[in-house]
């Protein structure tokens, strides 16, 4: 087992507009899918209905000097110590007793480039950030474990 056994969520964030910064909150509900409730990304007809990005990831920013944090690349998962970049399209996660996530998207192309990006030169979502499909919903919580279904 390893390290995986570790893995877990460190934030569910969500915003109303999308474009935004995403603010932090303890638990959400995945609906199946569609997305996170409540948040502007959800929709049933997207295979980007949730998107998750690794706290190891945001770190890298901070250590550009940024002072950023979960939520502020609009992702609505924050993980830890699951390398995401790693898993293949098609992998099923399971977040905690009752979700199950499909990764469907590895990175994704900046159109404009983001207020990160302007800042620093450099953004670790479209590179690191992961998309995924709510196979089944439930409610997600921070520290929800997170497990790589075989």
């Amino acid at each position: 087992m390893g390290d995986e056994g570790m893995a877990k969520i460190i934030a569910v964030c969500r915003s109303e507009k999308k474009g935004t910064k995403k603010e932090a909150v303890n638990d959400g509900v995945l609906r199946g899918d569609h997305g996170l409730v409540g948040d502007a990304h959800a929709d049933c007809c997207t295979h980007r209905q949730v998107s998750l990005l690794a706290r190891e990831s945001i770190d890298k920013m901070r250590a550009l000097g940024l002072d950023v944090g979960p939520g502020d690349f609009a992702e609505n998962l924050t993980t830890e110590g699951i390398a995401l970049v790693s898993l293949p399209t098609g992998t099923r996660i399971s977040i905690g007793k009752e979700v199950i996530l499909e990764i469907t998207q590895i990175g994704k192309e900046c159109h404009t480039p983001c207020a990160i990006y302007r800042q620093a030169g450099d953004c670790v979502m479209p590179k690191e950030g992961v998309f995924a499909r709510v196979i089944r919903g439930g409610v997600i919580r921070t520290e929800d474990p997170i497990k790589v279904e075989m």
